[in-house]
């Protein structure tokens, strides 16, 4: 679609449109998503860069306009205002920030915990996104995260708009299947990935009652349009990748019981899937980066009074802290989830001991990524609907380059698309997913940015860009043997990393 559209055509081709819908001839139009307009990292090779300027199609969505036509004259001159900002004042994207109304509900520091809401009026489908941010897991090292970072503990700072990117965006180009959306975003400020239900007393310096925030959340949402809702969401990054993981399942439970049947719930998790695995090198348990995650979930499920899904419970009774990982919980899970995943995690090369400071790695260390990489894989291999690039990242959804990246020529949008429709052909047909509409996509090179539409690195010591072949050999790659392990010449190889294939 142009960039600049008269706002006229635009309300001609709506009304138009409308005659197709009410004929019911609403036929296989296409809602092209644009790219996005903001400063993105660069790309990692001229290769990639040709391929990304090719736009990808999407279903146009009527979701938002369902048996709610009035709105729908709404919807167009928003959509026209974003493709032709002159036409009209700037549009108000931000989310507006609201507290609880259950005042016993709180951060770790006892205030008042809450969430940012933008409404778009006429829409039926919810998306709720779990911010991440780490853990404590004793009173010191929450003492200390209270002193360094204490916007994930207390909501005492927080500001009164926060405006979204990425899946939260609500501008078509930068989020071409969910813009439309009532989108919000719930603060994390219980250090317990989600999954506290302790509040402070006189005996417990902090409150962790991150499960307890989501259901209340839920319930303030019901009054603002969500008992309306057709499709509710669950998203998160990195802990709140964890959080969907744990609280998917409930918050459908608790919809149900509070009579709300029809409302389709889902989980998006992203960069939340973490391995219980040996370090690299072992250490003593004295803060959240060099502790090992399971002696971190044993020590902590007890000190934040954690909640986990009733199935898994059943299945690790004894020994909860087993539902923290997720290739443990998923298969206990009843409502659909999407797996979005860097098979080279950074967060779980930090707390497995590999920490990439600007030095190159040792032989040893470039060995753990590698395997890493493939346990990850491993773990992955028989979840339906997923998104795993061979890259080196941590957290994905959130943003601004999230629709540059693509495994098996499909970037994540598209992929979430699909996950879509198969589920809504599914509930009514019980079909499989449609043909060339891909929903289990991971990569199968071995090396971190083997995939050329990787997010580009940059050298921690100098701050410039590295191209592949740069950041693999800073990596500790050795041509020469990963040529004759994959059984070609060196030569082919580099030609292959210089090209970006």
């Amino acid at each position: 679609m142009p960039r600049r559209v008269r706002v006229l055509d635009v309300f001609h081709w709506a009304v138009m449109l409308l005659g197709l819908i009410q004929s019911g001839a609403l036929g296989a139009r296409k809602f092209r998503g644009g790219r996005n307009p903001q400063p993105r990292r660069a790309l990692p090779s001229a290769h990639y860069r040709d391929r990304a300027e090719t736009t990808e199609s999407f279903s146009l969505d009527f979701t938002a306009v369902e048996e709610n036509m009035d709105n729908f004259m709404t919807q167009v001159k928003n959509l026209a205002q974003s493709l032709y900002p002159c036409s009209a004042q700037k549009l108000d994207y931000d989310m507006k920030l609201h507290f609880l109304e259950n005042t016993s509900v709180t951060c770790n520091d006892g205030t008042p915990a809450g969430y940012y809401l933008k409404e778009s009026k006429g829409s039926r489908r919810w998306l709720i996104f779990l911010e991440g941010g780490w853990y404590c897991f004793n009173k010191e090292n929450c003492n200390s995260r209270y002193e360094t970072m204490r916007r994930l503990m207390s909501s005492s700072n927080w500001p009164q708009t926060k405006t979204g990117t990425g899946i939260l965006s609500s501008l078509p180009e930068e989020n071409p299947h969910w813009w439309n959306a009532n989108m919000v975003f719930i603060p994390y400020c219980s250090s317990d990935v989600w999954s506290g239900a302790t509040p402070k007393t006189d005996q417990n310096d902090y409150a962790f009652m991150g499960s307890l925030i989501i259901k209340e959340v839920v319930k303030d949402l019901l009054t603002k349009g969500l008992d309306n809702a057709k499709i509710l969401l669950l998203a998160g990054s990195s802990a709140g990748g964890t959080g969907v993981l744990l609280n998917v399942d409930s918050v459908s439970e608790l919809l149900e019981e509070l009579g709300h049947t029809n409302i389709q719930v889902r989980g998006l998790s992203d960069s939340g899937w973490f391995l219980d695995n040996k370090q690299y090198r072992c250490t003593d348990c004295v803060d959240t980066i060099n502790c090992a995650p399971t002696e971190v979930i044993k020590r902590g499920i007890k000190y934040w009074g954690g909640v986990v899904p009733e199935r898994c419970r059943q299945a690790y009774e004894g020994k909860e802290w087993n539902c923290f990982f997720g290739y443990k919980v998923y298969p206990t899970i009843k409502r659909p989830v999407f797996i979005v995943q860097w098979l080279f995690d950074e967060a779980q090369l930090t707390v497995d001991n590999i920490h990439l400071t600007g030095q190159p790695v040792q032989e040893g260390q470039w060995r753990y990524i590698q395997n890493l990489g493939t346990e990850l894989r491993n773990t992955l291999k028989d979840v339906p609907a997923m998104f795993a690039p061979a890259c080196l990242s941590h957290e994905f959804i959130t943003r601004n380059y999230w629709t540059d990246v693509q495994v098996k020529g499909t970037s994540l949008p598209r992929a979430l698309h699909c996950w879509d429709r198969s589920l809504q052909e599914n509930s009514r047909n019980n079909k499989s997913p449609p043909k060339g509409c891909p929903v289990h996509l991971i990569d199968s090179c071995p090396w971190p940015h083997c995939n050329p539409t990787c997010p580009t690195i940059r050298d921690q010591s100098t701050g410039q860009e590295m191209n592949v072949i740069q950041f693999l050999m800073h990596m500790g790659f050795d041509v020469q043997k990963m040529a004759h392990q994959q059984g070609m010449d060196p030569s082919k190889l580099l030609g292959m990393l210089s090209s970006g294939s």
